[in-house]
């Protein structure tokens, strides 16, 4: 399930994208402040190339590249925001 970031409290989406960067294997080699990789995925967020995917039968969150999401879970998606 596909989750609009705007649907998100601040401090959820803050928390959220602060657990992605940091988490093992998400820094690439690149010794950017964490405020700076927040940001950095905020913005493929906004520009849409990053969407946050709910699974429901985990309880898990986790940011995916929009290449990388199935076309139809992308048209359902595209079909609820308007």
């Amino acid at each position: 399930m596909l989750i609009p970031y705007q649907m998100l409290e601040p401090a959820t989406l803050d928390a959220l994208l602060e657990d992605f960067v940091t988490r093992d294997g998400t820094d690439n080699g690149y010794e950017d402040s964490l405020e700076r990789r927040v940001l950095q995925v905020r913005r493929m967020l906004e520009k849409g190339d990053v969407l946050i995917v709910f699974h429901p039968d985990t309880g898990d969150t986790s940011l995916a590249h929009r290449h990388s999401i199935p076309a139809d879970m992308l048209r359902e998606f595209a079909d609820d925001q308007g």
